[in-house]
């Protein structure tokens, strides 16, 4: 009898002991697929190998508008993940919901975790920061648009691969002269909005919507159906009639169509970068985005895509320790670099783009210094700051069907735009309203 009260107590005593030992969930909800989902998956578990308090746990929710959506809907229904991924579009929607939010700097100061906003590219916090200056969001996979081509393509088609085109008019000698030498598809983009219309006109200095495009005050208008705008989309128009130009999709379906070999030449986001260099059969080559030589102070600069790391309200004063010491390691500066260079992602703070450059990784990999030197060659200006406005996610999904209407030929570059702009003011009153 003894014995079985010992042995039982013991059993009792080891469960309690497991219970209070046991690290607590942080459940972290993102977007990242193939090679960007294992490294996000890696950096968890060096994370939760560097510490035995708490465990992060990465859950991939589906693609940037599934996981925005599915954490709007955990939040309803009362449960919502720790850590949410959002991306960049979705940054004045989460602003707006201030009571499903817990802001970061609250955050890691109630954390104990050193936490200066200076140390990140002005570009990328700025993006992420109230008008009072606090940051709301933590900085994590910022991208921008850049230019691939394939250069052992260029080599058959009696191109030099080592003369990257500048400007749109090179694009279109490049086209064509792929075309002729036989390529099915000598140019493609990915998020065509992004790459064609916000950063057209980050690139060129011109305003994609008024008031500073969004950042100034929520009645901002839209400005993408202006002759700059008209022009380059009437520009792709005329390529898809002539075979130079093939659309893939909304999002990155173009860049499968790039590593595959099919298309020679990509505009797709800098993040590409880690799928394509796993999977191309080809030399290939990363230069910038190509601009219209003809207007004045092009090229500014791009702007940011990516997304950042939303913390939720409604969690336990501990959990929150736990998010702040896990958003402390991954914004150290070797775990940055690292992700930098693995991935195509902007090195979001200084010291890891200058420890990326002492380890000589820019030498070693010709072209991944392109996204840095876009985003921070020049000074932004109000037009080429960033973007931020209301049910942007909902205007996007509007520019999609335009254009989408334009490469089938069923409407002409204005009027499609024209109409994608209505509709998107539309859409920025009915958020004016909301968030007023």
């Amino acid at each position: 009898m003894t014995i079985r009260k010992s042995i039982a107590a013991l059993s009792i005593g080891l469960a309690v002991s497991g219970s209070a030992l046991a690290a607590t969930e942080i459940q972290f909800w993102h977007a990242m697929t193939g090679a960007l989902g294992e490294r996000v998956g890696s950096i968890a578990e060096r994370f939760n190998a560097s510490q035995s308090d708490y465990e992060v746990v990465p859950v991939f929710k589906g693609n940037y508008d599934e996981t925005l959506s599915a954490g709007i809907a955990a939040f309803r229904a009362g449960n919502p993940p720790h850590i949410l991924q959002v991306f960049e579009v979705g940054t004045a929607t989460m602003m707006a919901a201030d009571r499903a939010i817990k802001p970061v700097h609250e955050v890691m100061a109630s954390g104990g975790q050193k936490f200066d906003p200076s140390v990140y590219i002005p570009s990328v916090s700025g993006y992420y920061t109230s008008s009072s200056g606090q940051m709301l969001s933590m900085p994590f996979n910022s991208s921008t648009t850049v230019f691939y081509y394939n250069k052992d393509a260029f080599r058959a088609a009696g191109l030099d691969p080592d003369q990257a085109p500048v400007t749109w008019a090179d694009v279109a000698r490049a086209a064509g002269t792929l075309k002729a030498a036989g390529v099915d598809c000598p140019y493609t983009t990915g998020w065509q909005s992004w790459v064609h219309l916000e950063n057209l006109s980050a690139w060129h200095d011109v305003p994609f919507a008024s008031h500073e495009n969004g950042f100034g005050s929520t009645k901002a208008e839209l400005k993408f159906n202006s002759p700059l705008h008209v022009r380059h989309i009437d520009m792709l128009a005329q390529w898809a009639k002539d075979g130079w130009f093939s659309y893939a999709g909304r999002k990155s379906e173009g860049e499968a169509k790039f590593y595959g070999g099919q298309c020679a030449m990509l505009t797709s986001s800098s993040a590409a970068y880690a799928n394509i260099a796993r999977n191309a059969k080809f030399e290939f080559w990363v230069a910038q985005l190509p601009y219209h030589s003809d207007v004045a102070g092009a090229p500014r600069n791009t702007i940011i895509g990516g997304a950042s790391l939303w913390v939720m309200a409604g969690k336990k004063a501990d959990d929150y320790k736990g998010v702040a010491q896990f958003f402390g390691f991954m914004s150290s500066p070797e775990i940055q670099a690292e992700w930098h260079q693995g991935t195509g992602y902007l090195p979001i703070t200084a010291a890891a783009s200058t420890l990326t450059e002492q380890q000589g990784f820019y030498q070693q990999k010709p072209g991944t210094d392109t996204s840095v030197k876009q985003m921070t060659s020049r000074e932004p200006t109000a037009n080429s700051k960033g973007i931020r406005l209301g049910n942007f996610v909902q205007i996007r999904g509007v520019i999609d069907e335009e254009l989408e209407a334009v490469w089938a030929g069923n409407k002409s570059a204005k009027e499609a735009l024209d109409t994608a702009v209505r509709r998107g003011d539309e859409l920025l009153r009915r958020f004016e309203k909301t968030a007023g």
